[in-house]
């Protein structure tokens, strides 16, 4: 059995040592007793207390330690040379293993941050993490990096990694850590170290000479990172996210098992830049961003078109359900959101304007203090219980399904606005049932029903559920909780639908569904929801007359389907690469001349089209016809009728499909009447 390394005291090692403080590795000796550790086939084995996940591995198999990079302990990852002093359950983690990707991506970071200070003296390195699908540090430098520069640190960390340097784990005196640290000019790491708790142990990872900051835990050694990465982009970034601190530069870069993985998420990267909303949105001629208005679209006609008709098909869906649609206010006094509970929880992320009051003396208005503020709305929630409020409702009234397409605004940083996906303003396919506790259950899965049987319309199939369960911070009793969360996932095992718990992730007020899909290029979003509510109709007053004859809060769902319909409009463009249905399509055919002699028969045409409810436009120009198609082809009409002579002497249409070669000719009627079918929404 090997050496044991773990959390020691560092004033006694040293003391009996006598080795400088940054290089006291963590030593520990067996604990007394054995431990009973758990594993994934439920078998339990017995060990000495202190053992290594290393020394674990070593006992089953000598193939298994070489493969083992981590260890998973209780569901937390860890180093493993971490000694093991209690009963637990483990998963041996194999570098192979999904689990093993967050760790690839974090040591990568460490291997980035080394080759930069390597490569570029005087660099301070900041924070460094793992995110999806990669990493990023940021350093602190006058001059920015290059592309060039990132070439130049790819090729050192790939060095770095192949002299595979033992990542080694040392606890360090607080005091003596910032002094280090302020010593060698990193003087945001000291900044780190004196902001953290004083109950946090401070732990430094070493990899051969170089060294950095970091809880852990790391790989076995920096060969383990493999060279499957790739720095990507250099960004700006505030100093812990604040805008009054230092500009640093952040890279980017994103990190893999194997070179597979890497291969397919270039390629999905590249197909996802031909798929962008924003490029397509510009050749389509949808829609616009400015400076002016950051973080609101400019919807041209033809945007606006697949805007109302998405709209419209969710209007319908909603009625047939049983929704009553409401409009309410854009600007409510702040009282009401200090009553509802979002004034202290979302202030920040409002547009508060002051509330001004006339001036008797003719002088301008003059603008009132603080407690006559007044907000745009960034929910709908606490106005649909203003309506719901008047007048008395009784225990046989409900469920009462509340819908409103209700525009919000919320105070989006200007980094985090990216497209129709990250909106200042947005319009939010809003609903509230207000129902009783008995009816719960009922009442989510008919939403879940609606939820999918609409998703399928759109050709979504691949949808994932996470049940997100109670925070730490939270609203309401642990008794309610426990209802609010039982409840959901009976609806959900009624439906037989397969789902995850996501722990800690509910709103404060109730637990959620999360509702994850994937796209055509294998990419998951978050669109709809759907939230269990106890305490907001609790802390506006919300009552019905019970069949006791007694007062009773009603529950409150708050749900959504598209989430919001900018979000999901530009989801979909990327998901369809522009070519969108024909029933969505904001151009659903055009109708174009080969020749001028054509021109009234053209018009005869697009005339019958608009009859037959088909969106339809004409192009006369006086240009080739493979120079019309291929410029309707870039703004993805689905449809083309092209008339020259004969098919105006043969009332004839020549139909040509967005992305096909060949054309089919067809009698001008027949044609109308098999487009005007295709046409129709599906629903």
């Amino acid at each position: 059995m090997g050496p044991h390394w773990a959390f020691y005291n560092v004033s006694i090692y040293r003391k009996f040592t006598g080795e400088p403080m940054q290089k006291a590795a963590v030593k520990a000796t067996h604990m007394s007793g054995p431990i009973r550790i758990a594993f994934p086939d439920g078998s339990m084995r017995e060990f000495p207390s202190g053992v290594t996940g290393l020394e674990i591995a070593e006992s089953i198999s000598a193939s298994l330690a070489k493969a083992a990079v981590a260890l998973d302990v209780d569901g937390t990852l860890t180093d493993l040379t971490r000694p093991l002093t209690q009963d637990c359950a483990i998963k041996i983690v194999r570098r192979d293993d999904e689990a093993a990707l967050e760790l690839i991506r974090h040591d990568a970071a460490h291997v980035m941050a080394e080759a930069v200070q390597q490569l570029y003296p005087g660099t301070q390195v900041t924070i460094g993490p793992s995110i999806e699908n990669g990493f990023y540090y940021d350093f602190a430098r006058e001059t920015p990096f290059s592309s060039e520069d990132l070439e130049k640190i790819e090729q050192r960390m790939h060095e770095i990694v192949d002299r595979g340097e033992t990542f080694t784990c040392e606890v360090w005196d607080r005091k003596e850590a910032i002094a280090f640290f302020e010593e060698k000019g990193e003087v945001y790491k000291a900044e780190l170290i004196t902001d953290l708790p004083e109950s946090e142990t401070i732990t430094v990872y070493r990899q051969g000479e170089w060294l950095d900051l970091c809880r852990g835990p790391h790989l076995p050694t920096t060969k383990h990172v493999g060279h499957a990465f790739k720095l990507m982009n250099v960004a700006g970034a505030y100093w812990r996210g604040d805008s009054s601190r230092a500009m640093l530069t952040r890279i980017y870069g994103t990190a893999w098992r194997n070179e597979k993985e890497l291969q397919a998420y270039l390629t999905m990267l590249e197909e996802a830049e031909k798929r962008d909303h924003r490029k397509l949105g510009r050749e389509m001629d949808l829609y616009h961003f400015q400076e002016e208005a950051q973080g609101s679209c400019f919807w041209h006609p033809k945007g606006y078109t697949i805007y109302l008709a998405l709209e419209a098909y969710i209007r319908r869906r909603l009625r047939d359900a049983g929704y009553v649609e409401v409009k309410t206010p854009q600007l409510i006094d702040n009282k009401l959101w200090v009553a509802s509970g979002h004034w202290g929880k979302f202030r920040e992320n409002m547009f508060v304007v002051p509330d001004e009051v006339p001036n008797t003396e003719d002088e301008g208005p003059v603008i009132s203090g603080e407690a006559n503020l007044m907000a745009l709305k960034p929910m709908n929630c606490p106005a649909h219980i203003q309506i719901f409020n008047q007048g008395i409702k009784s225990y046989r009234d409900l469920p009462i399904r509340m819908a409103e397409f209700g525009c919000c605004h919320r105070n989006e940083a200007h980094g985090a606005l990216h497209g129709l996906m990250r909106v200042r303003q947005m319009t939010q396919d809003d609903a509230h049932i207000f129902c009783r506790e008995d009816q719960i259950t009922q009442e989510v899965k008919a939403f879940v029903e609606l939820f999918y049987a609409c998703y399928r319309d759109f050709g979504f199939e691949e949808i994932q559920i996470k049940l997100a369960t109670r925070p730490e911070v939270r609203a309401g009793s642990d008794e309610v909780w426990d209802r609010a969360e039982k409840a959901m996932a009976d609806a959900l095992e009624v439906l037989g639908l397969p789902f995850e718990y996501a722990p800690g992730d509910g709103a404060f007020y109730g637990p959620k569904y999360e509702f994850h899909l994937k796209d055509a290029i294998g990419r998951s979003w978050q669109c709809g929801t759907c939230q269990l509510d106890f305490v907001l109709p609790e802390r506006l007053g919300a009552t019905y007359i019970g069949e006791d004859g007694a007062k009773h809060r009603p529950v409150m769902i708050h749900r959504a389907i598209l989430g919001t319909l900018e979000r999901f409009i530009g989801l979909f463009i990327e998901n369809c690469a522009g070519k969108l249905p024909l029933w969505l399509a904001s151009v659903q055919c055009v109708v174009a001349t080969i020749t001028s002699d054509a021109d009234g028969y053209a018009r005869q045409v697009h005339d019958a089209l608009r009859a037959a409810g088909i969106r339809a436009e004409l192009d006369l120009r006086n240009e080739k016809i493979n120079y019309k198609v291929r410029e309707h082809s870039v703004q993805k009409v689905p449809a083309m009728f092209v008339v020259g002579k004969r098919e105006a002497e043969e009332r004839t249409v020549a139909i040509r499909r967005l992305g096909e070669q060949a054309q089919n000719v067809v009698g001008l009627d027949k044609a109308i009447g098999d487009l005007a079918l295709e046409c129709q929404p599906p629903y």
